[in-house]
């Protein structure tokens, strides 16, 4: 099966073995190639992550575009997560080089039976609340590598969990790709891009903006001086009495390892999970140590 080079404004892969083909004509130019994997329903935070592929050197960009069913659990949101290929291959427009949107028979055919898990980083957080999450990102991202051979591939810090569990497993399988992260994109009132804030309501959407600040004011509360705790303890009753219906965690975590801190003396990481409305929202950002 050829490339489809005529539904949209850039070509694209159906299957692995277009992808390599095309890959391996770029090989033979020496071009270097990213890959931005993506679950689609694309925003500006997906595209920047494109720019961040060009910045380390990317002369070729390949964007998949596949919603990975071993990735959502029990009553998650995976039949009702947005498909808008035609879409985003318009907002990709000249952005990229090759769209790479595989359906579920060509990623998981019949009688697939492998799964790729890695330990530590993914035993916390995300992991206690999404139990089975992380294999399924693991052994699609660990696919997508491998069907792509890419230099670099880049992924965006609001998933910073995700990130650690990637660069573990390339590290690990001796993957020959370089991960880079890329920062967070956020509205402008600071509210980082996510796919799933379509489900917020007007009223959702407003208290959503405040999560942030409430975040940046914890973790600057906490680099001079105030207890871990505390603050973290103090920053979840803010955002529960703001309307958000629970807080999955709010706490700051070693920035490689996400082992728990109870002091500052270290580089950390306040992270959050916290649910309003349909959608549970991600964010995080650094907690500086002053000296």
């Amino acid at each position: 099966m050829p490339l489809d080079t005529t539904s949209y404004a850039l070509p694209v892969a159906r299957t692995v073995a277009d992808l390599r083909t095309q890959v391996a004509q770029w090989r033979k130019a020496d071009e270097t190639i990213a890959m931005v994997p993506t679950m689609g329903a694309l925003h500006e935070g997906h595209l920047s992550l494109i720019d961040v592929g060009r910045q380390n050197g990317a002369t070729k960009t390949i964007v998949s575009i596949f919603v990975n069913p071993t990735q959502f659990g029990p009553g998650e949101d995976f039949e009702a997560y947005p498909r808008t290929e035609p879409q985003d291959a318009k907002k990709l427009g000249n952005l990229a080089d090759l769209i790479f949107a595989p359906n579920g028979a060509e990623m998981y055919p019949e009688g697939y039976a492998t799964t790729v898990s890695v330990k530590g980083v993914t035993n916390t957080l995300e992991g206690e609340a999404r139990p089975t999450h992380f294999d399924g990102v693991a052994t699609v991202v660990a696919k997508l590598l491998l069907a792509c051979g890419p230099d670099l591939a880049v992924f965006g810090e609001k998933d910073y969990q995700q990130l650690l569990t990637i660069r573990r497993m390339v590290t690990d399988l001796a993957i020959p790709v370089k991960i880079v992260g890329a920062p967070i994109l956020r509205e402008e009132d600071g509210l980082a891009m996510s796919s799933r804030n379509v489900y917020l309501t007007e009223a959702e959407r407003t208290a959503a903006g405040q999560l942030n600040l409430i975040l940046k004011a914890t973790a600057d509360a906490i680099s001079n001086g105030a207890a871990i705790e505390t603050a973290c303890t103090s920053a979840q009753q803010k955002l529960l009495d703001l309307g958000f219906a629970q807080v999955d965690y709010l706490t700051v975590r070693d920035t490689v390892s996400l082992a728990p801190i109870a002091k500052l003396d270290r580089e950390a990481r306040i992270l959050v999970a916290a649910k309003i409305g349909k959608p549970r929202l991600l964010d995080n950002m650094p907690v500086h140590l002053r000296g």
